[in-house]
């Protein structure tokens, strides 16, 4: 006689037969994100490129955007006083009855440390002489 009780079979599942979870450095977070930025609806085409979750790859931009991704700081503001040159500058009779013809457009300087500095073309350069080195040094 046949034994009819109903015997479900066990499979046992281990935390060693699944694959591990990846762990990205903060310079592939990085990169995976800049890439991220470089078009138009980017998002899921690099995260599908990368073999990242588009939630995941979410949420990396936007711990990016908070500069709390990697070791990049965010801006931020530094105390700076400038003080008057202590001669002015002399200025050429022909240069001062000379019209202005160009225009005043905003110069931008990027600094070794990466921060940036917007500028009018018309600032004096000894100005900028004192105001660069107090930038960079921080």
């Amino acid at each position: 006689m046949a034994d009819h009780k109903f015997r479900p079979e066990i499979e046992v599942l281990s935390a060693a037969d699944a694959p591990r979870r990846r762990h990205w450095s903060d310079g592939d977070k990085i990169a995976i994100v800049k890439e991220s930025f470089l078009g138009h609806r980017q998002v899921t085409a690099t995260a599908r490129r990368h073999g990242v979750s588009r939630s995941l790859l979410t949420i990396w931009r936007r711990q990016y955007r908070a500069g709390e991704l990697g070791a990049e700081t965010p801006p931020s503001f530094i105390p700076l006083a400038v003080s008057p040159p202590m001669a002015p500058p002399t200025v050429p009779a022909t240069a001062r009855e000379a019209p202005r013809t160009t225009p005043d457009v905003q110069l931008e300087i990027v600094l070794r440390n990466g921060r940036r500095l917007l500028v009018p073309s018309s600032v004096e350069p000894e100005v900028l002489a004192r105001l660069l080195p107090a930038l960079e040094s921080r």
